[in-house]
């Protein structure tokens, strides 16, 4: 009888997903549609400058950023062309040479030394041979908090005591109370660094950030980063409430919500929270937020958990898509895509 009850339960599950599987990938671009870290309309030029050698659309790119205190939109070129930097060096090599002494290309210079620093296998020791560069980085922007994310990044693979991560961490505040990449860099040296911070203390930390930011701020996603972090831990998580891993993926949800569908700003915050609903297994909401991303995936969190992270995400797609179909009774049609919400 057990068997037959098991048996009957696999048949109904095929049926659903043989009905309803398909119809759910109306509205959904196609794979061939999706975009990995598509870059946006001010970064998309300076990264083709880049590539024939020319510096100068970025260097005007980052010095607008600096002019205008657009610090999220600064600290996202700046991780982007240090990136693209580790591939094609001769640009940022040829700005090195004309302006050693540029504010931006200081920061670049920074970023992406702590970046070669920390791919290293010898990383503490070549983190602390860049330590002079990351100083010289903050040195002539007062005001610009990205240099202390790349200043708690640098931190964060160094054996620094706590009493000087607070320092940084004050200096990062004090220049933007809410900046999201300074918050992300803090949450990260808590959860490896910070003297045995456990899984409970980065969650206070992300909660209390979430709670003093604005409702349309990306700090509002923190916790779901320190879910994927509770969650990813190879050493075996410390238990957290259930309840509090829902709050958490509740919250991103309603910042997701605050946004337009195929916004490509809240992409990466998007691409995070599908990742942490599936681990969670709330495929209906896991669902939603794949419609809301459209054609913008993202490498993180996909290359955590594969060398391929577009197709990671496009099989995660797929497996939400037939979850989603198998607990849908066979009489319903699942709900399809909103025409539009913004």
């Amino acid at each position: 009888m057990v068997r037959t009850m098991v048996l009957l339960r696999a048949l109904i599950r095929t049926a659903r997903m043989a009905r309803h599987t398909s119809s759910l990938a109306a509205g959904l671009p196609a794979d061939d549609e999706v975009l990995l870290d598509a870059p946006d309309a001010r970064l998309g030029p300076a990264l083709v400058a880049a590539g024939r050698g020319e510096y100068r659309p970025a260097a005007r790119l980052l010095a607008a950023t600096r002019e205008d205190a657009a610090w999220e939109d600064r600290d996202r070129y700046v991780m982007r062309l240090a990136a693209f930097a580790g591939a094609r060096p001769e640009w940022l090599a040829r700005w090195r040479t004309d302006a050693p002494r540029d504010p931006d290309l200081l920061l670049l210079v920074a970023e992406r030394a702590v970046a070669d620093a920390w791919s290293s296998p010898a990383r503490a020791e070549r983190l602390h041979e860049v330590t002079d560069l990351v100083t010289a980085a903050a040195r002539p922007a007062p005001g610009d908090p990205v240099p202390w994310r790349v200043a708690l990044d640098h931190a964060r693979g160094t054996p620094v005591p706590r009493v000087p991560f607070e320092e940084l961490w004050a200096e990062a505040v004090r220049r933007s109370p809410h900046h999201y990449g300074c918050h992300v860099a803090a949450l990260r040296f808590l959860a490896t660094a910070g003297g045995g911070a456990g899984h409970g203390q980065c969650f206070d930390f992300a909660e209390r950030a979430a709670q003093d930011a604005l409702p349309d701020s990306l700090v509002q996603a923190l916790p779901v980063r320190a879910v994927f972090g509770h969650l990813s831990s190879p050493a075996g998580p410390d238990p957290v409430p259930r309840a509090r891993l829902d709050a958490a993926a509740d919250r991103g949800v309603a910042l997701s919500a605050r946004y337009a569908p195929a916004d490509p700003w809240p992409a990466e915050v998007r691409n995070l929270l599908v990742c942490v609903l599936v681990r969670l297994e709330r495929w209906t909401d896991a669902l939603e937020q794949v419609r809301r991303i459209g054609p913008y995936a993202t490498s993180f969190p996909w290359d955590r958990l594969s060398d391929d992270p577009l197709g990671q995400f496009l099989e995660v797609r797929d497996g939400v898509r037939i979850e989603v179909a198998a607990s849908t009774p066979l009489r319903t049609r699942p709900r399809r895509a909103p025409a539009d919400d913004h």
